[in-house]
């Protein structure tokens, strides 16, 4: 990283305490909290808030708008955390592939496709969006606080993207096969 971070031997208090909580969960502290290592309270506010936008979506609908933004932000961090986790839950890795090749022509549900160019739009031109982009995504029965989470994953990943990559935090060591199967696909 291009910053001097806490590691897990020197960590205290709050921050021992997350640690300890990603070791269970997760066997392992992810690169991406010991970027906020230095404000552990950054990190706890910011799950808190992925947390309660993640709740109002499904998991698959969740990971693709997550996706369709970290592809737009070029994030290759966040394109294979949250692609492990499409894998994880039903997608395969040429389906992946495929999504991040086009995901237009992937394999996926309309409505899924709508929300991906949605999340995408925002990423690229927020200040682009219209109100025809919003009813192009009720044309799919979703309601207006589907369409605010929606906006909000894809926002507060522009948010993560951002501080991962500005800070030169690595994707974990556990992404490295995925890494390796998607590495003709993937941003530098």
């Amino acid at each position: 990283m291009f910053i001097q971070t806490i590691s897990e031997a020197e960590a205290e208090g709050k921050l021992r305490n997350i640690y300890e909580g990603d070791q269970k969960s997760m066997g392992y502290v992810p690169n991406h909290a010991r970027v906020f290592s230095l404000r552990p309270e950054v990190l706890e506010t910011w799950r808190a808030f992925q947390g309660s936008i993640r709740k109002n979506l499904r998991l698959r609908r969740y990971e693709l708008v997550t996706l369709a933004a970290a592809m737009a932000l070029n994030c290759r961090y966040c394109i294979l955390a949250h692609g492990t986790i499409l894998i994880k839950n039903g997608v395969s890795v040429d389906q992946l592939r495929m999504i991040l090749t086009d995901f237009n022509d992937a394999g996926l549900e309309r409505d899924e496709v709508a929300m991906m160019e949605f999340a995408r739009k925002i990423i690229l031109n927020a200040n682009k969006i219209t109100k025809a982009d919003v009813d192009a995504l009720r044309v799919f029965n979703l309601e207006d606080a589907e369409i605010l989470d929606i906006t909000l994953t894809a926002t507060m990943r522009s948010f993560a993207s951002k501080t991962f990559d500005a800070l030169g935090a690595e994707p974990d060591t556990v992404y490295a096969e995925l890494e390796h199967q998607l590495s003709d696909l993937l941003p530098d």
